[in-house]
């Protein structure tokens, strides 16, 4: 089951509880013009990667690029098919979800592989996480779930203090909950691989909820983890055949929001992945473009600017009316991944 359907399961099984289409479509307009703070564990902020500013619309369908049939005409010799451009491939996460709070659900999918090699891509992976903001009526829960392969549960530390065993699902486990400070509920369960799974659930500034719907909910969303998932989401654009030694060493892809038609914000970050890498490739505002006009891309306009070393290549109507920016590399290079990424019809 992938993340789309999930949680179009769960707002269609509380539909009564929702507001109708409309008004979820203007609420969320309202949410995402309005910046908030996400809580995220440590681990994922000290592998380098930029978090975006985190929401979605969780029951638009999925963008899956279709291809335009050839019709030849007349009694001439048919003409020759242009090249079809590939798909936009689908971006698959470690781990499934099970089950999610009741409500309207925004959210990011992300995964970080910093640190394998391209004879052993997957290992280690520091991680795949879902970061969630469920609202319903009032009340708005922060569920955010996170694999910590490199810290075993016996290291777990708490915002919510002291922490005690507990076993979920069969798994043995350590769990906290403070439902009016900064952790809310937070768990940390044997990753089935090594390591743990980090579940916290919590309330959104300005918004209460009780200590044992916030364990409910966490003690629930881990028992319906599986291992290993079938989730994947459909990013705003892709990563092609990425010149020679760089491939995709993270993403990180945002459902819905104010850009472009497709709602969706994607960044990658790609490299050699033994080391942070140094390419950022993102879809952007067009308010950020700055620099000199540069060489085109794929048939779209370009700027290009070298900030003191840090240079950007910005592709413009990349992604709908939005751009594209490459950052970090130097210039041929920047040229280089621009010419190879997947782009939306």
């Amino acid at each position: 089951m992938d993340i789309e359907n999930l949680i179009k399961d769960t707002f269609t099984a509380h539909e009564p509880d929702a507001p109708d289409s409309d008004q979820v479509l203007a609420a969320t307009r309202q949410r995402l013009d309005r910046k908030r703070a996400v809580v995220s564990p440590p681990l994922a902020a000290g592998a380098g990667v930029v978090l975006l500013v985190l929401a979605a619309v969780a029951v638009v369908a999925l963008n899956r690029p279709t291809r335009d049939n050839q019709v030849a005409t007349g009694t001439g010799p048919a003409p020759v098919a242009a090249p079809v451009k590939p798909a936009i491939a689908e971006l698959n996460m470690p781990y499934s979800l099970g089950w999610l709070p009741p409500g309207q659900a925004d959210y990011l999918a992300r995964r970080i592989n910093i640190g394998g090699s391209a004879a052993d891509p997957d290992k280690p992976v520091y991680g795949g996480e879902y970061m969630l903001t469920v609202t319903s009526g009032r009340q708005v829960l922060l569920v955010d779930v996170q694999e910590m392969r490199m810290m075993p549960i016996e290291q777990a530390a708490f915002k919510s203090g002291p922490g005690r065993p507990v076993t979920i699902g069969g798994r043995a486990g350590v769990e906290s909950s403070h439902s009016g400070g900064p952790g809310g509920y937070e768990l940390y369960l044997t990753h089935p691989d090594g390591g743990s799974l980090y579940v916290n659930v919590s309330a959104q500034p300005g918004s209460t909820a009780p200590a044992q719907q916030l364990i409910d909910a966490g003690r629930r969303v881990a028992e319906n983890v599986t291992f290993p998932g079938n989730t994947t989401v459909t990013p705003a654009f892709g990563l092609g055949k990425l010149p020679d030694g760089l491939r995709m060493c993270a993403f990180d892809v945002e459902k819905g929001g104010p850009i472009g038609p497709s709602g969706l914000r994607t960044g990658y970050s790609v490299g050699t992945c033994s080391v942070l890498p140094p390419v950022s490739v993102r879809s952007d505002e067009a308010g950020q473009v700055r620099g000199t006009a540069g060489k085109p891309v794929q048939g779209h306009e370009t700027r290009y600017v070298d900030e003191k070393g840090y240079r950007t290549l910005w592709i413009l109507k990349a992604v709908h009316d939005a751009p594209v920016a490459v950052s970090g590399g130097g210039q041929a290079e920047l040229y280089a991944v621009a010419d190879h990424l997947v782009l939306p019809r």
